[in-house]
């Protein structure tokens, strides 16, 4: 399908003796000068002659003979570039533009994106994947297209660990393979170190890793899975958008893109490993190398303080040798080792006896106090009405005498007696609710009978 979209000859002239001229004549084209519109024919070959006079002429021409004419000169290029597909040139009101085609800048802005080393940033992606999942699951009736972005992110996001840890073997192999010692330190340090060590796999240990949202995704990717309605909400949005020929195919790419996303961030910790295994067996080898490469000399310590004496004491600076200068300091940051600090020790203070206020003792007990006359429980509210339906006959509300704050307490909750506690008066008792009103100075409210069930009846 790639080659079916490009050009047969797209890739001639990146293959050609001149491909290294014509690749960065194609870079810089897309760079500065051909944009979102199109240059007109003369402007852009004076572009290609500008840019080709700091080529020597076979880096340009190649195997092609050279024309003596400079106008000439400067049309092979672009004439290698229109023919091959690279760029299509059309008329605007009788003057010839030039732009480029558009299945080749999609190639070209990849190419460019490797040109410039550019690193995937793990926080970026990982927060594309919950950015979008968050706003399609808001508004998936609007923003289902959120979605699909976030499992092209997920994708995105896989690759790269994978790419991480296909780099990283690479190196290794190169190092193994290397028979001088120096050049292998030297592939270490560049290369594994300085490119990929501390360049990704440090984004990948650090304190804010963008893994912290990692628990996010899969419990929102999870929840939607469960969500019938909101995959079907999702699904209509990508049929009314057209992504989607119907409701049932919009269904199964929504189910899809979140497989696809639980499927990487559950993943990815096989993929994580692959990289730490790749990280200690080298810096193993490494660490090993170093330890065996000179045998140890106890005096070295002894002779380097001597050396350092014997030019502190000299009264002029000594001659250094001009192969010192040129001596590259070490990777890292100018630093002087300092010895690991002893440990203070832990002084412990025993916790002194407190003696507590009688006043803390009454305000708790007082609490206490409140908080049992203010509670009501189901022992109570037996004990109260028992005590009312001595005599067998059926209490009725307004008959209630009220002497204090206590009896009040219980008989505010009385006329739901067979409600309260989760039924566990309502065998023992029934409860009438009447249409007159009772108001005995603490409570206005509707008047209500209470008698006791005949034993054998329970409640309906």
């Amino acid at each position: 399908m790639l080659f079916a979209q490009l050009s047969d000859d797209l890739f001639r002239p990146l293959a050609s003796p001149s491909r290294a001229f014509n690749a960065a004549l194609l870079l810089h084209l897309h760079r500065r000068v051909l944009g979102a519109e199109p240059v007109r024919k003369a402007e852009l070959l004076a572009e290609i002659g500008d840019f080709a006079a700091g080529w020597s002429e076979p880096d340009v021409h190649g195997d092609e003979p050279v024309p003596p004419d400079p106008v000439e000169r400067r049309a092979i290029p672009y004439r290698r570039l229109l023919d091959s597909g690279w760029l299509i040139e059309r008329r605007e009101r009788y003057v010839p533009v030039v732009e480029f085609d558009p299945e080749a800048r999609l190639l070209l802005e990849e190419l460019s994106r490797l040109e410039r080393g550019e690193t995937r940033s793990y926080g970026g992606a990982v927060l594309d994947v919950l950015g979008g999942l968050e706003s399609a699951l808001a508004d998936p009736a609007n923003r289902s297209e959120s979605l699909a972005n976030a499992a092209r992110a997920a994708d995105g996001f896989l690759s790269h660990v994978r790419g991480l840890a296909a780099g990283m073997r690479k190196v290794e192999e190169r190092i193994l393979r290397e028979p001088d010692r120096a050049a292998s330190f030297r592939l270490f340090f560049e290369e594994f170190v300085e490119r990929h060590l501390i360049r990704d796999y440090r984004t990948l240990h650090t304190r804010f890793n963008p893994f912290r949202f990692r628990a996010s995704v899969v419990r929102l990717a999870h929840r939607a899975l469960g969500d019938a309605l909101g995959i079907r909400a999702l699904a209509e949005g990508a049929e009314r958008e057209g992504r989607a020929p119907d409701l049932v195919a919009g269904e199964r790419m929504v189910r899809a893109d979140l497989a696809q996303i639980l499927a990487v961030f559950e993943g990815v910790d096989g993929h994580l490993d692959a990289v730490d295994a790749v990280v200690v067996r080298l810096e193993r080898r490494i660490g090993a190398t170093l330890r065996y490469s000179e045998a140890p000399d106890p005096g070295t310590v002894e002779r380097i303080a001597a050396l350092l004496q014997a030019v502190g004491e000299v009264d002029e600076a000594p001659d250094v040798p001009a192969d010192l200068s040129l001596l590259r300091p070490p990777l890292g940051e100018a630093h002087l080792q300092t010895p690991r600090a002893r440990r203070s020790e832990i002084f412990i203070e025993a916790l002194p006896d407190l003696d507590i206020d009688p006043a803390v003792d009454a305000f708790a007990a007082a609490k206490a106090d409140f908080r049992r006359r203010v509670t009501v429980t189901p022992e109570r509210m037996r004990d109260f009405v028992e005590a009312k339906l001595a005599r067998g006959k059926p209490l009725r509300g307004s008959s209630i005498a009220i002497t204090d704050v206590d009896d009040f307490v219980v008989f505010q909750r009385l006329r739901e007696i067979d409600l309260l506690f989760e039924g566990q008066l309502a065998d023992a008792y029934a409860v009438t609710h009447l249409t007159e009103r009772l108001a005995n100075g603490w409570l206005d409210c509707p008047d209500f009978v209470v008698e006791r069930r005949a034993r054998g009846v329970t409640r309906a």
